[in-house]
């Protein structure tokens, strides 16, 4: 469909300067879907605004736009309606002819970018020795989606996780663990993610309470920090055994992300210091290197200063973050980087960012993104715990949703009397489980916070996953009932609209092209969610007005081709959500 705005936009723009002159050429004709499928397809509003610069009533400028418009290879005649609006109606012709084209394309007529570039996207980034909990959930599933809609419109996509594997917190484990479980020091395989969380906790109650401890801690981060081989043997250990625990729930979620952690940056941030010093940019603080920002001011009012080099001359996180900048245009070439953080990170990104701006870090053909998210509440309208008030961990709630999922569709087979394999419910439990918390997670606005319930995102019906899942299984129950192969129906088989709700489904899904292009632009996975969501259902108040298998030819053929189109479209758009289909369930 995207072809047909850009057509009609053109069109309308020249019969403007064609009606009105030259001066005319930059005058837009606010082309803009029609806002009730009566009014046709599209409707062009731009005379409206045109009026007092033309010092015309807006219905005689339309009638003038009309008189020049050339659009009857794509649209019927253009009717103006109302005050001025000008209804544009496409032709049945053009839409079964762009069907015929994209039935026969792998990319279902989605065309790559005409100008690929390296973007970054930087998401998940859970912490060495913590367990990955709900916290991280949004992160993870909205930087993944993000990134495969990019990958599939031709982009270099470097997916980063950016995880917190540096800093005092591993002195403080190190040398508790050093008294308490030394064992777990030498081995990756003397204890698991949970109890590494237990010893956590110890060694944080120890430091906020022992002097002692305290101190002992601080040398252990100076000795790692200076390459001793015992610390970093240690650490190394540390998070290997974190890293085992993360890859297991990035396995189960289907993410593929590639590790660069605060350690990756640390040989780098003395430099990143320097430099700000040679161009003028740092100043001294209270002992302090800084860089004194605009536009943000402290609570007594004073200009407020992001804080590069601490006054004992450690670093910090806004210097990690501006090392990552600097390594990320300079190294990785990156055009495009996409911070997926939570809302609350607002501010920090905001400051980084103008900082590595004034440093001339970031090429003026650069783009830097924070992509905010809101948080996961639970059905109190609190952030979701659970019972004990603990945050509840990744795992627990996958379980949980594939523990669900189970449970319902165990009870659908023993309702329908059928005989199923233990290989086959697990599948189904799992794929619909996961599916589904990814599905409710992406389907919210990301800038919004939504609330987590089982019950609404494993419901049949309405705007959830397994309601597409439904969707598309249906289409192959067309094809097993039948003994259809959809990809033997032909090159030349064709596509012929005649009800309504043929038109409908075919129009839905010529606009698959402009979906993704908007999320690819704006960032925003829930729009692909909303096409997918009303794709399935005028797909199935097509099915429901139109036989299909028991058609006469040639529109038992058309049907099946708008059948296979709709789980084809179906599988890619839930594929770029990171969502697996099943061929029944």
């Amino acid at each position: 469909m995207l072809a047909a705005i850009a057509t009609l936009r053109i069109r309308c723009q020249q019969a403007l300067v064609a009606a009105f002159g030259p001066e005319l050429a930059d005058a837009d004709p606010v082309l803009v879907p029609a806002s009730n499928p009566k009014f046709g397809d599209f409707q062009a509003n731009g005379a409206m605004g045109l009026a007092k610069r033309l010092k015309n009533k807006p219905r005689a400028i339309a009638e003038q736009i009309v008189a020049h418009l050339q659009v009857d290879d794509l649209c019927e005649p253009p009717e103006i309606a109302g005050p001025g609006f000008i209804n544009l109606r496409l032709k049945a012709d053009y839409i079964q002819q762009q069907l015929q084209g994209i039935h026969g394309s792998d990319r279902l007529g989605v065309e790559m970018a005409k100008q690929p570039q390296q973007v970054i996207v930087d998401f998940s980034s859970p912490n060495i020795a913590k367990e990955m909990h709900v916290g991280h959930l949004r992160s993870t599933i909205i930087g993944d989606s993000i990134a495969r809609v990019l990958e599939f419109m031709g982009h270099d996509v470097l997916r980063l996780n950016h995880v917190g594997d540096w800093g005092t917190q591993f002195g403080m484990l190190i040398t508790h663990l050093q008294t308490v479980c030394p064992e777990a020091l030498a081995d990756a395989e003397a204890v698991d993610i949970g109890d590494l969380v237990t010893f956590y906790k110890q060694a944080k109650q120890r430091f906020d309470e022992d002097e002692d401890f305290k101190g002992r801690s601080r040398d252990a981060v100076v000795a790692l920090q200076s390459g001793d081989e015992t610390a970093r043997k240690a650490w190394q250990i540390l998070c290997e055994q974190s890293r085992r625990a993360f890859q297991a729930i990035y396995d189960r979620l289907d993410i593929d992300l590639q590790e660069r952690g605060e350690s990756f940056y640390n040989p780098l941030l003395a430099d990143v210091a320097q430099d700000l010093k040679d161009q003028g940019l740092l100043v001294e603080d209270q002992g302090a290197q800084c860089v004194f920002l605009d536009g943000f001011t402290n609570k007594d009012g004073d200009p407020q200063p992001l804080i590069i080099q601490k006054s004992n001359g450690g670093f910090n996180y806004a210097t990690t973050d501006l090392a990552a900048i600097r390594y990320r245009t300079q190294q990785d070439g990156a055009e495009r980087v996409l911070y997926v953080v939570d809302a609350g990170q607002a501010n920090h990104f905001a400051q980084v960012f103008q900082v590595a701006a004034k440093a001339g870090w970031i090429p003026d053909q650069s783009e830097f993104t924070h992509v905010p998210f809101g948080v996961v509440q639970g059905e109190d309208g609190k952030k979701f715990k659970t019972r004990s008030g603990e945050t509840v961990r990744l795992k627990d709630l996958l379980d949980e949703a594939v523990k669900r999922s189970r449970a319902d569709l165990e009870a659908r087979i023993a309702a329908e009397d059928r005989q199923e394999t233990e290989d086959f419910i697990q599948q189904v439990a799992e794929t619909v489980g996961i599916g589904s918390v990814k599905y409710a997670d992406l389907s919210q606005n990301r800038t919004s916070n939504y609330i987590f319930s089982y019950d609404k995102m494993l419901a049949l019906q309405g705007n959830t996953a397994p309601y597409l899942l439904y969707a598309y299984v249906r289409v192959q129950g067309i094809s097993r009932k039948g003994g259809i192969d959809f990809t033997a129906l032909g090159k030349n088989a064709a596509i012929h609209l005649a009800d309504e709700s043929e038109f409908t489904l075919a129009k839905h899904l010529l606009q698959l092209d402009e979906v993704l292009a908007e999320v690819a632009k704006d960032l925003y996975p829930n729009r692909l969610c909303q096409y997918l969501f009303e794709l399935s259902q005028v797909f199935n108040q097509f099915y429901d007005r139109c036989s299909v298998l028991q058609a006469a030819e040639p529109e038992r053929t058309s049907r099946l081709m708008l059948c296979d189109l709709t789980a084809r479209t179906l599988k890619l758009g839930l594929s770029l959500l990171g969502i697996r289909v099943l061929e029944r369930l």
